[in-house]
This record gives C-alpha cells, sequence and structure tokens, in this order.
C-alpha cells in the first residue's frame, strides 16, 4: 500500500525550475531514496511534501492528507531531520525534546517516558543533561532523529542525514535508520547525494538531475541494467576526448569519461581487459592504471545523467540561483 504519492510535483523560484513534474509513490514500511547532487531539487521536493513551500504545480498526499489542503494532519503525520542543524545549544538534550514534545502535543501524561524512551533508542540517556552545545556532530544528529520520533509519526524525513559527518559516524547513523526502520516499521523518506549510503539503507531510489527524476528502481535492478562489468582505465591525458575514440568499438556498451578516468561497461570485463590495453597503445594513449568491478549506483547515475554524482560545479550553481531566487521573493 502506498503511503505517499506524488503527481507531477513542480516547484519554480522565478525563472528557474528547482523541481520539475516529478511522480513517484512510497510504499508503507520503505526506505525510499531521492539521490543526486547537491542542487539537484533534493531539498526542494521534501520542503514541498512537508509544507513548508507550496508547489507551483502537481501535488502530493501523505498518509491520505493532501500537502496543499489539509497541512495539519500532514504535519501529524510525519518526523523531520532538515540538513541544516535545528537544536538549540543552549539547551540541554532533554530540554531540546521536551520543547518538541509540547510542539507537537505529546500526551503530557506520557510525555516524560516517551522522551526517555527516545533518549534510548538513540543511546544518549547518559548525555541528556548535556548542554547540546558539548555535542559531537554524530550526537547531534542521533538527537534530531529521537526528537523526530517523540510524537510516534508514521513517516520520517531525513535531509541529508550524515552530510559533514565523519565515514566511522555515518556508519553508525546508518544503523540508527536501519534499526528505525526494521524495529518501529516507520517509514522513511531519504534525500543524499552520497552513493553508498542510498545503496546500504535504500528498498528504492530515484535519481533526480536538475529537478527530474531520470531513473527510479531497487538499486540492484538499477545496477543489473548497466548489463556487465566496469572497467576503469586511469590514462595520462584528456579522458574526454580520448572516450570519444573508444566509443567505435561496438563491443563497448557504454563508455563515460572524467578528469583522467575513462569508464566502460562490457561484457566479460576479464577478455576484454587486454583488447582495450590494446586498443589505446595503438591509438597512442598512455594507459597508467586498470581496475575490473561490478557496476556501481554511480556507474548507474553516470549512464543516465552523463556525469558523476560527484561532479558538483554546475549544481552548486543551481543551488546559487535556487536560494538567491527564493531570497528574492521566489518562495510562497
Amino acid at each position: 500500500m502506498d503511503i505517499i504519492t506524488v503527481n507531477g510535483l513542480t516547484k519554480k523560484f522565478g525563472k528557474f525550475t528547482a523541481v520539475d513534474k516529478i511522480s513517484f509513490q512510497v510504499k508503507t514500511g520503505e526506505i525510499f531514496g531521492l539521490l543526486g547532487p547537491n542542487g539537484a531539487g533534493k531539498t526542494t521536493t521534501i520542503k514541498m511534501l512537508i509544507t513548508l513551500l507550496a508547489p507551483t504545480a502537481g501535488n502530493a498526499t501523505i498518509a491520505g492528507a493532501n500537502i496543499t489542503k489539509e497541512k495539519r494532519k500532514v504535519r501529524d503525520s510525519i518526523g523531520v531531520v532538515f540538513q541544516d542543524p535545528s537544536l538549540d545549544d543552549q539547551l540541554t538534550g532533554r530540554e531540546n525534546m521536551r520543547f518538541h514534545a509540547i510542539l507537537y502535543r505529546v500526551d503530557p501524561s506520557k510525555r516524560e517516558k516517551r522522551i526517555q524512551d527516545m533518549l534510548k533508542l538513540v543511546e544518549l540517556e547518559d548525555k541528556a543533561d548535556m548542554l547540546v552545545k558539548n555535542y559531537s556532530g554524530g550526537m547531534k544528529r542521533r538527537l534530531e532523529i529521537g526528537r523526530g520520533l517523540l510524537h510516534d509519526p508514521k513517516i520520517m524525513f531525513l535531509d541529508e542525514p550524515t552530510i559533514g559527518l565523519d565515514t566511522q559516524t555515518r556508519r553508525h547513523i546508518w544503523d540508527y535508520i536501519a534499526k528505525l526502520n526494521k524495529e518501529h516499521k516507520t517509514t522513511i523518506i531519504l534525500t543524499s547525494h552520497y552513493i553508498e549510503e542510498a545503496d546500504f539503507l535504500c528498498n528504492r531510489v530515484a535519481f533526480i538531475d536538475r529537478g527530474k527524476i531520470v531513473a527510479l528502481d531497487t538499486p540492484n535492478s538499477l545496477k543489473e541494467k548497466m548489463g556487465g562489468d566496469v572497467i576503469a582505465v586511469r590514462i595520462k591525458g584528456d579522458a574526454k576526448a580520448s572516450a570519444k575514440i573508444f566509443r567505435r568499438a561496438k563491443w563497448i556498451k557504454s563508455v563515460s569519461a572524467h578528469e583522467s578516468l575513462i569508464e566502460f561497461t562490457v561484457e566479460d570485463g576479464e577478455k576484454r581487459i587486454p583488447e582495450i590495453v590494446l586498443l589505446a597503445r595503438n591509438l597512442g594513449i598512455t594507459v597508467i592504471s586498470v581496475d575490473l568491478r561490478k557496476p556501481s549506483l554511480e556507474d548507474v547515475f553516470i549512464k543516465y545523467t552523463g556525469k558523476s554524482i560527484r561532479e558538483e560545479e554546475g549544481s552548486w550553481k543551481d543551488a546559487l540561483r535556487m536560494r538567491h531566487a527564493a531570497m528574492s521573493g521566489g518562495r510562497r
């Protein structure tokens, strides 16, 4: 059963289209990922779904409630962990929880027990009475997750929940998210530009680029659609110029290039490595290293967009334009 339905959702800031007619559904109990580079439209999509931004066109329902006509019902059904920190660092962890519980009208007779349960869930019982300004980045994220669960929401929205955290802390947060979904059956909508995060956590992912959904499926299905192995060849010189020459080989299914790296999708990768090296030598291309692997979600993103999710030069410009439009009165 679908707990979220999105139909033609669009958001424009002046002439800039941040989200462009996207449609998708999320099943009850699913971890659904919106994956794309910074500025792709992920956060704007989330803000519309949680009723902080009004759509320019299209609509959506959250747990049966319309995001434009039934905002209170939507907000009662959701918990949110924003990309930017939203804790009061002059309060303790427990005080932050109490303030949120009052704001969301948690039953006063059950409030303290609920707070204690959530502190236990995110393993912050022993730090509950410490000022949040003394928390580590990972502790703050865990507190925000626990706080978002206080009113027992059906759906949790996690907008870049591990951004800025070190690798070890990031994996620790992943474990909390997986535990939350498994033990509490909470539906989770996750935005991220970390490929490995979506691959580890999500039942399904939607790739979003320049405001459009370009692919949507399970991580395994998306990778299987690549149809073969990936050979990554690092060369001396301009990879993009050299990649154009390699495309002439009919047995190479796809070729992509960024910086000094050319990646080929082929069948029987082990057999094709010598052929690629020989072809490069005949073309006067110096090969520095060769690597063979199975396709990743990064490869899938490159297939559909022609660029790496790490290539964010255009994306940060889009984000800047969007923010400028919002500050100039585009926000409704």
